[in-house]
């Protein structure tokens, strides 16, 4: 499968893996795959990018270049090791409020292990006797409906579970959002339907005494757009999903940090601590969500992965346009199969679908014997697919930058040849 890195270069040296001459001609063969996903094997089709997109070679040398030239402890140390982690974190934490186009001066970073892991620190800390009721989704991940259940219970106060519109926006009733907390994903990750009314329902939000809590994991690595300047509360996401080291971040405002009844402690959260009381650090409220040693070394692979995709091209196109191109072509080529039924209703990164008849685990195990890795199941979004849906287990095709044109058409290939001997 993977071959073996046996060398790491210095990430601050790594170039983008192709330029684009805007003079240069059209070529009309497939798209090569990029370098920096060299380690993939020629047989490897990886198309679970919406689990964790795989990691480009300048990722992978600054984890590994933190690993054995300065593995120190950030936030306690003064020797230059750890001087050069509490540098390298810091430029982390201005590279993500960049790439969401928000301020020091009223948002703060915090690290965590994953998106699930950020928004359940925000809902257990929430105070009590403030808001009147929670929101989310039909269509969510259980990153977001098992914790606004818990939330729910724990604030007293009732859960509304709301629809959404096809286009993704969420679908309410202004008066809903009265003292509400909202919690609702930026985009599906079962079929990519982005919360395309997500500015409105802000503004709605905070005129009615409400927040809004963001899960953006399926939209942070190819739809950051939708997120820039965004006036939520709070936006969670994970850097594993957009070409980083396994890692949780949470990006919040300092007046909602502020407003938590924080529980959760541990060390580099507090200035000082006495037998019985403690003071918590009264000028960084991101390490309010900070307790303990944090993953240094993914804190600063996801620095070296936004950079990455800031300056990657792909056939001289962004990023995300090469995944809006991908995105067509998988999603015709899929919905032209004989017996299949789409989830989706449109392109997207993540496409979704069932085959009358067959068990979609039986069909990942086949493709997987060709090298063809994709997701089976209900994606952690049991209630809306297997509850109010009614569905049987799906199949999932994800993309991510590692794709290629050819990668989809051996997909669609096998795919169709597997069908047809099945049926």
């Amino acid at each position: 499968m993977f071959r073996r890195i046996t060398r790491a270069r210095p990430a601050q040296t790594s170039q983008p893996s192709r330029t684009f001459d805007p003079d240069a001609p059209e070529t009309s063969g497939r798209t090569a795959r990029l370098t920096d996903f060299a380690y993939l094997g020629e047989t490897d089709i990886y198309l679970d990018a919406g689990c964790q997109s795989l990691r480009p070679q300048p990722v992978i040398d600054a984890l590994a270049e933190y690993y054995t030239q300065y593995n120190a402890c950030g936030g306690r140390v003064k020797y230059a090791w750890g001087r050069r982690v509490d540098a390298e974190v810091a430029d982390t934490r201005r590279a993500v409020l960049d790439l969401l186009g928000l301020s020091s001066r009223t948002h703060a970073v915090s690290f965590t292990l994953n998106t699930t892991y950020g928004l359940n620190l925000l809902l257990t800390q929430l105070p009590t006797g403030r808001y009147q009721r929670v929101l989310t989704s039909h269509i969510e991940h259980n990153s977001v409906f098992l914790p606004t259940i818990a939330a729910a219970t724990r604030l007293g106060v009732p859960r509304i579970v709301l629809d959404r519109a096809p286009d993704g926006g969420l679908v309410y009733a202004p008066h809903e959002l009265d003292n509400a907390v909202i919690v609702v994903s930026a985009a599906s990750n079962i079929d990519g339907r982005l919360l395309t009314n997500l500015a409105a329902l802000v503004d709605d939000a905070h005129a009615r005494g409400g927040i809004v809590i963001v899960d953006a994991a399926q939209a942070i690595a190819h739809s950051a757009a939708l997120l820039r300047g965004t006036g939520a509360d709070a936006v969670c996401f994970s850097a594993h999903k957009m070409y980083g080291a396994s890692l949780g971040v949470v990006v919040a405002t300092t007046v909602l940090l502020r407003s938590l009844d924080i529980s959760f402690l541990g060390g580099g959260m507090v200035s000082d601590v006495r037998e019985d009381s403690y003071d918590l650090v009264p000028d960084d409220p991101g390490a309010l969500l900070e307790p303990g040693l944090q993953a240094w070394g993914e804190i600063i692979a996801l620095h070296a992965a936004i950079t990455w995709a800031k300056r990657v091209r792909l056939d001289g196109l962004t990023p995300d346009l090469f995944i809006e191109r991908m995105s067509r072509r998988l999603f015709e080529g899929l919905r032209e199969l004989p017996g299949v039924t789409m989830v989706n209703a449109a392109a997207s990164p993540v496409v979704s679908l069932y085959v009358d008849g067959q068990d979609s685990h039986r069909l990942a195990v086949f493709l997987s014997k060709s090298g063809i890795m994709v997701r089976s199941g209900y994606f952690c979004a049991h209630h809306y697919l297997k509850e109010q849906l009614g569905l049987p287990p799906l199949l999932r095709f994800s993309l991510g930058l590692h794709t290629t044109e050819s990668d989809i058409d051996r997909a669609l290939e096998c795919f169709a040849r597997l069908l047809k001997g099945l049926s």
